[in-house]
């Protein structure tokens, strides 16, 4: 009887890309832990949470660039993150056509979400300034 139980799914064998995705989904379940603890930590213990309000964030959170880099990492390794994980079960489970569509639909749900998350990030400002 083994003393531990392997979950998750097994490295592939067959090298590139799915194993640099294997990889990848490793790694960066680790730096999401990492930067949503860095998140959660400056937003709560650094700040105080009774003022945060939405010209709060705007005027003082995001008005330093390394707190909107830092939001914006989180953005990318979170839709990377997603993408990857669904694209693998949607391998897993769908054949011909059905996975071509969902594939699609999953790429082109990725990138909108990439660029309007970034478009806020990158541009916005406080109302007024």
């Amino acid at each position: 009887m083994a003393l531990y139980s392997r979950s998750g799914r097994p490295r592939p064998q067959s090298g590139g890309t799915e194993v640099a995705i294997w990889y990848f989904m490793r790694l960066s379940g680790v730096a999401l832990f990492v930067l949503a603890l860095t998140h959660f930590s400056v937003q709560h213990f650094l700040s105080d949470p009774k003022d945060q309000t939405a010209d709060w964030i705007f005027a003082d959170a995001w008005n330093n660039a390394l707190r909107r880099g830092l939001d914006w990492l989180m953005l990318v390794i979170v839709v990377g993150h997603m993408t990857l994980g669904m694209r693998t079960v949607t391998m897993d489970y769908l054949k011909g056509g059905k996975r071509v569509l969902a594939l699609s639909a999953l790429w082109l749900a990725a990138a909108l979400v990439l660029t309007m998350g970034t478009v806020v990030v990158a541009t916005v400002k406080l109302p007024g300034n």
